[in-house]
């Protein structure tokens, strides 16, 4: 038995380190480290509780606005305000918005261009692939980063800047748009549409949309564009195969209005092919491996207190659990709860285990929720109606409990917050990386990539292996989020 740690991870940020335990070169063990404590909970508590508005943006800088709306829906179910549609409309566009942009980001920026490493020099792909997708010299970087400015100018549009605005608000947005504003968000998203059917699927965005089986998206893989490149390396590569793990897919829904959400809130079980109501209440947090004080396990009552000298503990992150067990998220999830029969597909083509998901599919599943936010986010721009209101005042909250649960692009996200005489008591956040990066619980059970990295073959090149890479991406660290 060999013991390796592998880290720190860039494109992102380097908090993250993997200690893995290799036989006959393989993966038997690993453990996943968030190695930076933050304190945002502690920063919290105390404050008023406007304050979480300012405050809880800044966890992060690459999923800000996400961190906004869970702020403020926390903050809503407890004043009890209501946006108006306006509002809604207009907070869906610029989360959407980020949403796509970290989509982006991680396809082209962060994931393709492990593909253009050394060890894969010999194969036939390998020239094209590398011209395509290499870091800095690859041609797609300048196609993609202005196309994601102009996202950039979306959220600007609609809060006012990004990262880190204050525009989300438990009753609404704060800026209303005029028609010239409107009908630049609108031909914003008319110029992204046609970068994605030109550059990225190659296709219009409604026939993506519409691919529902494996052998569609084979028949869509023969084409050109970046996605149907992807899917033919994908397929090259087996990496249907890899990272491969078996937990409940867990959502909290997204982009919510009076009628419903366009994501819905749920829970799909790939081992039985069933979807059903997420239980809320059964989500907990266990610390037996955490760098943090024993507390409560529910989050509305826990207090987040480091302890840098616990014994066993390895990592910063706590271990969400669902009734005990531990629980994946993203935009696989996503898709999956709220019933796409692709996704659902891919899911249950498992070898080796009644269904799970993979690398391939957390890929695949991202990028087709691009084009389905394009298409939505067009037309939540056309509902806008000027002549009414935005935001409704909604009253300072003086006593009471709620949370915000919200989808950022790599998941489940909730802030539990609790008030008295208008300061914070408990501030909690679970964020979707400390689901899927969470060290082990009280029963020794591994998180979500500690599973999936079982088995990966790490052969001649150990701690470089480049199966390790694509499975940590697969899942898209961010964790800055995942450090309380």
């Amino acid at each position: 038995m060999t013991r390796l740690v592998v880290g720190p991870f860039n494109r992102v940020e380097g908090d993250l380190e993997l200690t893995l335990d290799i036989a006959e070169g393989r993966v038997a063990e690993a453990r996943v480290a968030t190695t930076l404590y933050r304190g945002f909970e502690q920063i919290l508590a105390g404050r008023p509780a406007a304050d979480a508005l300012t405050i809880a943006p800044r966890i992060c800088g690459i999923c800000s606005l996400s961190q906004s709306m869970a702020a403020a829906a926390a903050l809503r179910a407890v004043s009890g305000a209501r946006p108006p549609p306006n509002g809604e409309l207009a907070a869906n566009i610029a989360h959407a918005a980020e949403n796509i942009a970290d989509h982006l980001t991680h396809f082209y920026l962060f994931f393709m261009p492990d593909f253009c490493r050394a060890c894969y020099a010999d194969a036939a792909w390998f020239p094209e692939v590398a011209a395509r997708f290499k870091a800095v010299s690859g041609a797609a970087a300048q196609d993609v980063l202005p196309a994601r400015a102009r996202l950039l100018h979306v959220m600007g549009l609609v809060a006012g800047k990004w990262p880190h605005s204050l525009a989300i608000q438990p009753g609404g947005v704060t800026r209303a748009l005029d028609l010239g504003e409107k009908m630049r968000l609108i031909a914003i998203f008319g110029d992204f549409r046609a970068f994605l059917e030109k550059t990225l699927f190659a296709a219009p965005l409604e026939q993506v949309a519409a691919i529902a089986t494996p052998e569609q998206l084979d028949d869509y893989a023969q084409g050109q564009g970046d996605f149907a490149a992807f899917l033919r390396l994908g397929k090259s590569l087996r990496l249907d195969e890899l990272g491969r793990v078996a937990l409940p897919l867990i959502s909290f829904g997204a982009y919510h209005r009076a009628q419903g959400a366009l994501f819905p809130a749920g829970l799909f079980d790939p081992r039985a092919g069933e979807a059903r109501a997420l239980p809320v209440g059964a989500i907990g947090e266990d610390v037996a491996f955490s760098f943090l004080h024993e507390n409560s396990a529910d989050p509305a009552q826990a207090v987040t207190l480091p302890n840098a000298e616990r014994e066993n503990a390895y990592s910063w992150a706590k271990a969400p659990r669902l009734a005990g067990e531990p629980a994946e998220t993203g935009a696989v999830a996503r898709q999956a709860v709220a019933g796409d029969s692709l996704i659902r597909a891919l899911i249950a083509k498992g070898r080796g285990i009644p269904g799970g998901t993979h690398v391939f599919v957390r890929v695949v599943a991202r990028v087709m929720e691009i084009a389905r936010l394009a298409l939505a986010a067009e037309g939540w721009a056309r509902e806008l109606r000027l002549n009414e209101s935005f935001s409704e005042h909604a009253p300072a909250p003086v006593r009471g409990a709620g949370i915000g649960m919200v989808e950022a692009a790599r998941g489940a996200l909730g802030h539990w917050l609790s008030v008295e005489k208008g300061l914070i008591q408990r501030y909690q956040i679970v964020a979707p990386t400390t689901w899927n990066f969470s060290p082990r619980d009280a029963r020794g059970i591994p998180g979500p990539l500690e599973q999936a990295l079982v088995g990966v073959e790490t052969g001649a090149a150990g701690a470089k292996a480049p199966a390790i890479q694509h499975v940590v991406r697969s899942f898209d660290p961010c964790m800055v989020c995942t450090a309380h």
